[in-house]
């Protein structure tokens, strides 16, 4: 009896052990999805701060100060229609990308649809604003939804710096699974602001909150622990860290690494870490 007793606890055991086991890889699969969902949907959104920052940089050193078709224009892309409007030739303006039905870009990238931007000023004058809004935009398949706005706030030492928010962020994916995101992030200049005809030199530091759901439809906030290093040249962050937090979840951090310019990351939870590799594309969901 004794032995039978002792074999039913055991098996218990085993079973609990084994369960244990499950639910944290478990855990660890949708912590890895989120820091994996998050990276993807920042790549987006770098994506869309090159764009506006490129177009409204050029279009304020060419000196337009009229309707005007920019011709030739440096950006990711070589194929977007861009138009700058004022109503006197003076703030604000308007630019339109327009990427048409479609092309492809830097990293393989592709873009459609168009980007909307609203300049109060320029760039340099604190307080002035870019407002981004987006008719129809696809990056990847991935269609873009929200109002995006770049506010100029005083230098760091010399270092430019600007806010950077996200209100109804959302992104639709091809299969229909959506993401939603809203940002409150800083972005200071720590090389190539003062070098408009070379975009490629452009590094910054980016810190601040997000906060979101993933395509699973969890909800999580995240809080960059460690500046991120954004460099133009480079298809992702090439250093940094951001503490995620969902309900009834110890926290996750995923590392951008140490400056190395590649698509490496590191998920971490406790004792526990897992490389990922980053993309411009969603994973597929069944």
């Amino acid at each position: 009896m004794k032995t039978k007793a002792i074999l039913i606890i055991l098996t218990l055991c085993f079973f609990t052990i084994i369960s244990c086991i499950k639910l944290k890889d478990l855990i660890e699969l949708a912590s890895s999805d989120i820091a994996d969902d998050d990276s993807v949907t920042q790549v987006a959104l770098d994506d869309i701060y090159n764009s506006v920052d490129n177009a409204t940089t050029i279009a304020e050193n060419q000196g337009l100060l009229k309707s005007a078709m920019i011709d030739n224009l440096v950006t990711a892309d070589s194929c977007p229609t861009i138009i700058v409007t004022s109503a006197n030739g003076t703030f604000p303006k308007t630019i339109t990308i327009d990427y048409g039905s479609g092309c492809s870009g830097f990293n393989g990238s592709t873009r459609s649809g168009k980007i909307n931007i609203v300049v109060s000023g320029k760039r340099s004058t604190i307080g002035s604003t870019r407002t981004t809004t987006f008719d129809n935009y696809f990056f990847n398949g991935i269609k873009v939804e929200g109002t995006h706005i770049l506010t100029t706030l005083p230098l760091h030492g010399t270092n430019p710096v600007f806010s950077v928010t996200l209100t109804g962020g959302k992104l639709t994916l091809p299969d229909w699974k959506t993401v939603e995101r809203t940002v409150n992030h800083q972005r200071e200049w720590t090389a190539g602001y003062n070098t408009p005809k070379n975009i490629w030199d452009d590094e910054c530091i980016i810190t601040g909150t997000a906060s979101g759901k993933n395509i699973n439809g969890n909800s999580y906030s995240s809080t960059i622990i460690s500046g991120l290093y954004w460099k133009r040249a480079c298809e992702f962050i090439v250093s940094g860290s951001i503490k995620f937090e969902r309900a009834g979840v110890e926290p996750i951090v995923l590392d951008y690494g140490s400056g190395t310019c590649d698509a490496k990351a590191t998920v971490t939870r406790g004792s526990m870490s897992k490389e990922i590799t980053l993309k411009h594309k969603y994973r597929t969901m069944n």
